[in-house]
């Protein structure tokens, strides 16, 4: 059942969900599918955490919130841990644009495609590519290998900030990596886009959350929406519920979406936990954040086929900190054609999305003046810079607004607005969550592999698989 706002909670469950990001969802799912008691509480008026969306005009303009693509494998967890409908739903983009001073490159992002680049443009020996590749593809979590991304690309490519570039930049707008993260952070990832490129869903992502909802709905899940939990319950050293809206809510297990520094810090507290696992809490870095600049086109307004994601730059090298400073000199350009991925868009009006990462003590030192004027000049530079691309672009725009990490922050809660939660040591102590508190999981955005749509969406099939073994052995008791 979906609770509306003033409704009270008056039953037990036997597992608890807090937040409806793509790991909470799948979760909940998985576990309501399976005959458990399932509740799910979001603290926003709509599911999907940062997978999310919002309207204007009516609902003639819908603009999704931040860069979305994600690989192929995102189709087989939809299918086997969703539904058939939505799995169909997901449609490969094939024009994805690198325009920067040291390259220009059309390509659909597959292995075959990005191989064929880095041999005949940037003249890279195929046997190189191709140990590159391979080396790749044989990393796993559980590898021990200290390598950094900016080792691993000296290794195969020294001396080459071009190619770094153009293996590193998608990445590092998909899930925040760095040169100095984990080489296997980056090596997973690409790896999976390598597969068959990168996809999305057609339709959009409000389309992909009702549908996702319905299904909750169809599988027995409580959903309760605008419902702030307070604090997660402990009762002899076990999980044991949440409290939220002042009201106790009793649970046999609790998994939290949020983020692990919230959860572990705020919602349960550090009297629960050792010492040591607090102060390698603490030590968990955040991830940046990211800015978007949202364009909606006049009604009747086509335009002609410039790429489905553009990655552009007008500074002179890769440096990954120009990629997070405010003065924004990179952003990336996400194109919805109505034809090819937002059907269901009223008069058949264009979006575009541009975004960029950065950091957010750049926006939250300014005063209210000098916020409102930066937001003007990103709105100005991001229009100026799509005009290389459609010089008539700014007399047809209609709807223009921005949304910067105060904005993530106001609606997702992240801390400091995260776009993609954790460093990589966020990751150990997310898995480890429920071997110091019995009952009680996490499955927020962490350690690079674990975000972005396909990461977290998979994060809550193996939390899920956790949770049952964990209610399994309370009836074996």
């Amino acid at each position: 059942m979906l609770y509306k706002i003033r409704d009270e909670i008056n039953k037990d469950y036997d597992v608890i969900i807090i937040g409806s990001g793509l790991a909470g969802m799948t979760a909940a799912n998985i576990l309501g599918r399976n005959g458990h008691q399932v509740l799910l509480l979001e603290s926003h008026n709509k599911l999907g955490g940062f997978a999310t969306w919002f309207y204007r005009e009516n609902r003639e303009h819908v603009f999704d919130i931040s860069l979305h693509g994600f690989p192929v494998g995102m189709i087989k967890t939809c299918r086997k841990y969703w539904s058939k409908e939505i799995a169909e739903c997901i449609v490969q983009l094939k024009d994805v644009r690198f325009v920067n001073p040291q390259f220009k490159v059309q390509t659909d992002f597959t292995k075959e495609h990005y191989t064929q680049v880095l041999t005949n443009q940037f003249n890279i020996p195929l046997e190189t590519v191709t140990a590159f590749f391979e080396y790749l593809a044989s990393m796993n979590f559980y590898d021990n290998s200290q390598l950094t991304n900016r080792e691993l690309f000296e290794k195969f490519f020294p001396g080459r900030n071009d190619v770094t570039r153009i293996l590193m930049e998608p990445i590092t707008y998909a899930n925040g990596s760095t040169l100095e993260d984990p080489a296997i952070t980056y090596g997973i990832v690409f790896s999976n886009f390598m597969s068959k490129g990168v996809y999305t869903f057609k339709g959009g992502t409000d389309y992909l959350i009702g549908m996702m909802k319905e299904e909750l709905l169809k599988n027995g899940v409580d959903i309760k929406l605008q419902a702030k939990v307070e604090k997660i319950s402990i009762e002899h050293g076990a999980a044991a519920g949440v409290i939220v809206d002042g009201k106790t809510v009793k649970g046999k297990s609790v998994l939290s979406n949020a983020n692990i520094r919230t959860t572990v810090l705020n919602m349960v507290g550090e009297e629960h936990f050792s010492k040591d696992y607090i102060e390698k809490t603490k030590a968990v870095r955040l991830n940046s954040s990211s800015c978007q600049v949202y364009m909606g086109l006049k009604k009747g307004v086509k335009i002609p086929h410039i790429g489905d994601l553009i990655f552009t730059s007008s500074y002179p090298t890769y440096d990954p900190a120009k990629l997070l400073d405010i003065k924004v000199t990179s952003r990336t350009f996400s194109i919805y054609y109505p034809e090819e991925t937002r059907p269901q868009v009223p008069e058949g009006r264009v979006a575009i999305v541009s975004s960029t990462n950065c950091l957010y003590d750049d926006w939250k030192k300014l005063s209210p003046e000098e916020y409102e004027n930066e937001k003007k000049t990103m709105i100005e530079e991001t229009i100026h810079g799509l005009e290389a691309f459609l010089p008539s672009i700014r007399d047809s725009l209609e709807i223009i607004e921005a949304a910067t990490p105060l904005t993530v922050e106001r609606y997702t809660l992240h801390p400091k607005g995260t776009s993609f939660g954790t460093k990589f040591e966020g990751l150990d102590i997310s898995m480890n969550l429920h071997k110091n508190i019995p009952g009680l999981f996490h499955a927020g955005s962490v350690g690079i592999i674990m975000s972005g749509w396909l990461g977290a969406a998979n994060y809550g099939v193996i939390q899920s698989n956790a949770i049952e073994s964990y209610l399994g052995s309370l009836k074996g008791n």
